[in-house]
């Protein structure tokens, strides 16, 4: 007799916590599959210390396969689900497509950038869900203190030295405090950046800093931040994102060249496509994380509407916290439904919060203790390092060195601002190349709005990953004509004993056709080139069709296809 299927759906706070924990309670007696796009379970509380240039960024990522040794892991994503059939159809990294058949199935795809109808921000602004979005803000922030440095006209000194962060929430509060001293390093004690005076803004259209927590936490933190240089704008938003700057809704233009988006996220929109009940976006379940009428689906995280039995009509917050308790339970309620233990409600009780706001400066309220300054900082990072499934020596040993060596400012060039858009459905995957050209011919991610969706159309989800899947397509063969193209150029050019040409300097690679970089400095001041891809390696090694073969495909082996690039859904 085979033994039950379990699935799960997204390795966030929640699939990650579920599948460690059936790895342990059904170990032998049910097979467990995870599907994820990624092979490492991120940390998000962490992520701003990263693109401060804290910590590296394998510190706050903890490896599936190496933590979850009796879980098989699947890298892909979920394009759509067929309940009836038990089966979860995915897209592989390469763009391979595969199904996965399931007895048991957890939703836990989590969450992704909320976007609002506002002019220019899906254009300008860049979100903070992912790691690639960390790197890129790391990388931007640096080139724009070096840029203002090296400018000769005051204004666009003073423009680049601008940083406007939109959402005074758990991240944006963080990635204001954060980055005010992580560019204040990088001018303090320079002789040539005397004159400059990095500036960073905060927004929010609510009537406080932090407005889902306690008074306490709220003032302390806008205490820290105003006595720190940020500027804190309570019921202020963005109007309206140009190339140069943005419009406020009080009426004043910020001219700045950096737009950070931490708004809020929203649901993951795989489960629109279920045509199931919905609680904005959110896959409604009851106390056991089970789905009404159908006893194979179990939903955790941000993508599920649990009711909160400690407030009687509501639901849990979209918070880590949340999520990460949301999987311990989830987990035993699934071995409860294969006849392994029995079903137990969700029950929370408030441990506190703790928010880090750079330095030795924090905020927290343990056990409903309010903390601030010195002590809440020891107290948010001795959390911090509890609930970390994983490095945790690696991360203390980051956070000394910080404290005892200047910080590294510098620019790795490991993602374009094209690759990590605003309108992605994968926040922790890169978007390929010519994605951009895509989205301004109208084919992005249409924004969210709060309201319900119970009343989407079931193919709203699979039409959008469809559409997702043919820009990639597009785009990896655009790559590889323009690949080709100069190769069949270089050969010409040695045939003669000339050497190949050579782009002047300044110039962008995409001289002649629209570029899709989005970064209004990329065009003056290229990044380095993107990495190597598979289809790179292939078009210049590949003989001529006349060479003698030098290999034969042992029989049985596949014949070599086309690799899609890695990237992230749109």
């Amino acid at each position: 007799m085979s033994r039950p299927r379990i699935v799960i759906v997204g390795a966030g706070f929640a699939g990650y916590r579920a599948a460690r924990t059936l790895s342990r309670i059904a170990r032998g007696k049910a097979d467990i599959t995870l599907l994820n796009p990624t092979d490492y379970f991120l940390y998000l509380p962490l992520l701003p210390q990263v693109a401060a240039g804290i910590l590296e960024p394998r510190r706050v990522t903890v490896s599936l396969s190496g933590t979850l040794p009796h879980v098989r892991l699947v890298l892909g994503e979920a394009d759509a689900l067929d309940l009836d059939a038990h089966t979860v159809h995915y897209t592989g990294p390469e763009g391979d497509a595969g199904t996965l058949s399931f007895d048991r199935l957890i939703l836990a795809a989590g969450s992704v950038n909320k976007l609002l109808p506002i002019p220019g921000v899906a254009e300008h602004a860049h979100g903070f869900r992912g790691l690639p979005e960390a790197l890129y803000l790391r990388d931007h922030v640096t080139r724009q203190v070096e840029l203002a440095a090296a400018a000769d006209d005051p204004e666009s000194c003073a423009a680049r030295c601008t940083f406007v962060v939109v959402g005074a929430g758990y991240t944006g509060t963080e990635v204001a405090a954060q980055g005010k001293l992580f560019t204040d390093a990088q001018v303090r004690k320079h002789p040539l950046r005397a004159r400059m005076r990095p500036r960073w803004l905060l927004l929010d259209i609510a009537e406080r800093v932090l407005p889902e927590l306690g008074e306490h936490l709220s003032r302390t933190a806008d205490r820290v931040l105003r006595q720190r240089g940020v500027e804190v704008r309570m019921g202020t938003s963005v109007k309206e994102a140009t190339h140069n700057g943005v419009l406020l809704t009080d009426g004043e233009f910020v001219d700045t060249r950096t737009l950070v988006w931490c708004v809020g996220v929203r649901p993951d929109p795989l489960a629109e496509s279920l045509g199931l009940p919905l609680e904005r976006g959110r896959l409604l379940v009851d106390p056991y994380l089970q789905v009404p009428g159908r006893p194979e689906l179990f939903a955790a995280g941000d993508g599920a509407a649990v009711p909160d039995l400690e407030r009687p009509g509501q639901y849990t917050p979209m918070t880590a916290q949340h999520a990460w308790r949301h999987g311990k339970t989830v987990a035993h309620n699934v071995a409860a439904s294969l006849g392994i233990g029995e079903r137990r409600p969700y029950r929370h009780r408030d441990m506190g919060f703790v928010v880090d706001l750079g330095g030795v400066k924090a905020a927290a309220n343990p056990l409903g203790v309010p903390l601030s300054g010195v002590a809440a900082g020891a107290v948010t990072r001795g959390y911090h390092l509890a609930a970390m499934p994983g490095n945790r020596i690696r991360v203390a040993a980051d956070w000394l060195l910080d404290a005892v060596l200047p910080r590294q400012a510098v620019q790795l060039g490991l993602v374009r601002s094209w690759s990590v858009p605003l309108d992605t459905a994968s926040p922790e995957l890169v978007r390929g190349p010519g994605a951009a050209e895509s989205a301004k011919a109208g084919t992005t991610d249409k924004p969210e709005t709060d309201k319900p969706e119970t009343d989407k159309p079931e193919k709203a989800g699979q039409a959008e990953r469809a559409d997702r899947a043919a820009k990639t397509d597009q785009a990896d063969k655009t790559h590889q004509a323009e690949h080709s193209e100069k190769a069949e150029m270089t050969e010409k050019s040695r045939a003669v004993g000339e050497p190949p040409s050579k782009r002047t300097e300044g110039t962008p690679a995409s001289a002649g056709r629209p570029d899709p970089v989005q970064d209004p400095d990329a065009a003056r001041h290229p990044e380095p080139p993107g990495p190597v891809t598979r289809s790179d390696l292939r078009a210049a090694h590949e003989p001529p069709a006349d060479a003698p073969a030098v290999h034969k495909p042992h029989p049985g082996e596949p014949a070599p296809h086309s690799h899609h690039p890695s990237e992230g859904a749109s």
